[in-house]
């Protein structure tokens, strides 16, 4: 049993049904199929804005079909050949810090298979470089929908849109503007409460 992150390797491959078995406290997320420690957790001004952007977005969907979900939620992003319950063949789950899901096929008892509509990471300076890299091609390549990286240091939101099968900058959003999201037009965020 694996009690610990350090008895697993930094350099192995690991699934969807090795994650389920590991009975540690850190957070991690695998990325196909390669480990990524969470740690240490969100600072306050990370969560202060994930908590902004949360109740805006509740306030917004709470009566709409569409669903909203904050981390700690696993997204798992399989390959094209997945079968359900084949949790061997799942090397991305990832837990993003705010997502949308509109089909609610792609909801069960563990979070989300496949890709949600629209998710939201807030940078922190431990995350900045995923956000912005492998995760931006991950959710590009798994067909999410919209992407937003939220920059709490700056005050700017980077707002990503799928156009076929890549993302188009649809925006960079800063202090004085008011987000809005592709997908939802009539949403659009108070970025300076945001970040106030």
């Amino acid at each position: 049993m694996i009690t610990n992150l350090s008895q697993l390797d930094p350099n192995g491959t690991y699934t969807y049904a090795d994650y389920l078995k590991w009975q540690f406290e850190q957070s991690v997320e695998l990325i196909k199929g390669k480990l990524y420690d969470m740690s240490p957790a969100p600072r306050a001004g990370h969560q202060r804005v994930s908590m902004r952007i949360t109740g805006e977005l509740y306030n917004y969907f709470r009566d709409r079909t569409c669903e909203l979900y904050t981390a700690p939620f696993d997204v798992r992003l399989p390959n094209p050949d997945y079968e359900p319950g084949y949790n061997n063949k799942v090397y991305t789950v990832v837990q993003p810090d705010i997502c949308v899901i509109c089909d609610p096929a792609k909801i069960d008892e563990y979070g989300c298979v496949g890709a949600p509509d629209w998710i939201i990471e807030i940078t922190s300076p431990s995350t900045h470089k995923k956000d912005f890299n492998e995760k931006f091609d991950l959710y590009e390549s798994a067909g999410v929908r919209e992407y937003w990286i939220v920059v709490p240091k700056s005050a700017e939101i980077y707002a990503y849109a799928l156009n076929g099968d890549q993302y188009v900058e649809t925006a960079v959003y800063e202090k004085g503007s008011r987000p809005t999201s592709a997908l939802f037009p009539d949403l659009s965020l108070d970025l300076d409460g945001l970040f106030g």
